[in-house]
């Protein structure tokens, strides 16, 4: 329906039979109040529809501003115009829309090449809504796998306390054990030796976190599947790992092409990642990719008939957008390998920059430095009593910068950091201007006698 007549019952509304109209009566929107609980008995215009919306989200922090989220803030021009000539397409409808399906193909592809699969003619991938479903179909390939060998026990998964909040899902949905290694002194993730001791024979995986959201630090890949190599050799069980690369899966085949984290390591059994993180991309786009076919059990792979096709398909979703795929090529064809090499160094110069310049202040201690993800935490120096991390988080908040205040997990729940993300977009002046800003706030700290925020309501990370 094209929405361009007027009411005739309505004077300031002449002429025309259609209910709706789109000349912007500046008295109409004063009149109005959005709905909340109900829909509204009439039909607005669009202008006037948009302003309402458009005026309450002005009370939205500012994306650019806001060093909380890993998630992409900024896109190129042109990457947002693709992306809307593609937001009325299904991703799910691949017979319809076979090219967007084909460009979603050429992404699994690409990400098995960058993570170093052995045979790239033998890799099974899909592109999914983010990392959480990416995640849950990588676990759920794990159970499947674990049930063929018929144990009897439980089955459990091993993790680091410092897991995303999907994997407990995934365990709770799934009926699994969650094996969570907890934090230990300055050990702020999963190690070898943590992992192996915590696996048995129903043990159906392992996750190591390439990039953890709690400091930006990456778990040893490598050294978990040497230990696990060690510990199949003295049991037999042969336990696989699952790379959380959330994060890091788009950061370390730019930036740390020698560390071994990815297929090159035969117990990998699949990695995931977010397009929407350092991918580049708008949320929300997600991959996950098995290092051959036999790591997902084919019953997981359902062919559908659908619209005309014969149709392949393992996801939690059906239907969903498929502007974030063509989005997500559209930055592999804009910036090949050495693009994202330059965008991502980008990232973590500005960093490591900040985090230098922030350890420099006497009153802050480095926990990490931007240079693994380029990401890093801090937290108030041990003398420092007038206020704490809560207190320099509200005051940021008021000058516009969204920097989290939080306590770390189980065992080092007495830890309050800041963690700052960098993302593309996040310029060196940018990082100048928070710099300046957070001495200023510093400044007005001092002249507190103790922290004014309340110990509880005091929280944990939430991502």
């Amino acid at each position: 329906m094209v929405l361009h007549k007027g009411n005739p019952s309505r004077p300031d509304n002449p002429g025309g039979t259609n209910p709706f109209y789109t000349g912007m009566n500046p008295a109409l929107g004063a009149e109005l109040t959005p709905p909340r609980e109900r829909l509204l008995d009439i039909a607005l215009p669009a202008d006037t529809a948009l302003q309402l919306v458009r005026d309450e989200l002005m009370l939205d922090g500012n994306a650019r501003l806001n060093l909380a989220t890993f998630v992409t803030t900024w896109m190129e021009p042109q990457a947002r115009e693709l992306m809307a000539e593609c937001a009325e397409k299904n991703m799910i409808d691949k017979d319809e829309y076979p090219q967007t399906a084909e460009l979603e193909r050429r992404c699994v592809a690409i990400l098995a090449d960058l993570w170093n699969a052995p045979d790239p003619a033998d890799i099974i991938g899909c592109s999914t809504t983010g990392s959480s479903e990416a995640c849950m179909l990588a676990g759920m390939a794990f159970k499947r796998r674990w049930s063929k060998l018929g144990r009897t026990g439980k089955p459990n998964l091993v993790m680091g306390a410092n897991v995303q909040v999907c994997w407990e899902k995934f365990c709770e949905y799934w009926e699994v054990e969650p094996r969570l290694v907890p934090m230990e002194g300055d050990r702020f993730h999963l190690s070898a030796g943590e992992a192996v001791a915590h696996c048995d024979e129903n043990t159906i995986g392992v996750v190591a976190i390439l990039g953890s959201t709690f400091d930006g630090s990456y778990e040893p890949v490598a050294e978990i599947a040497a230990a696990l190599d060690e510990f199949q050799a003295k049991t037999g069980f042969d336990i696989p790992i699952h790379v959380d690369g959330a994060s890091g899966a788009m950061i370390a085949p730019f930036l740390h092409t020698d560390l071994e984290w990815d297929f090159r390591l035969p117990r990998v059994a699949s990695i995931n990642t977010s397009g929407h993180k350092y991918g580049l991309v708008y949320p929300g786009v997600g991959w996950v990719v098995w290092r051959d076919r036999a790591a997902l059990p084919s019953e997981l792979v359902f062919n559908v008939n659908y619209l005309g096709g014969d149709m392949p398909t393992f996801a939690l979703n059906f239907s969903r957008p498929g502007a974030q795929v063509a989005a997500q090529y559209y930055t592999f064809v804009r910036l090949g390998r050495e693009g994202f090499r330059a965008v991502q160094q980008a990232s973590r110069d500005v960093a490591t920059y900040l985090a230098d310049k922030i350890g420099e202040l006497p009153e802050f201690r480095l926990l990490t430095r931007g240079d693994q993800l380029p990401v890093f935490a801090f937290t108030t120096a041990p003398d420092v009593t007038a206020f704490d991390v809560y207190d320099v988080s509200r005051r940021l908040r008021e000058r516009g910068w969204l920097v989290p205040a939080y306590t770390f997990p189980e065992n080092r729940t007495d830890l309050a950091v800041l963690r700052i993300v960098v993302r593309n977009g996040f310029t060196h002046d940018l990082a100048d201007l928070l710099l300046g800003h957070l001495t200023q706030v510093l400044s007005d700290l001092a002249k507190q006698d103790a922290p004014t925020h309340d110990p509880a309501t005091s929280t944990g990370f939430h991502h």
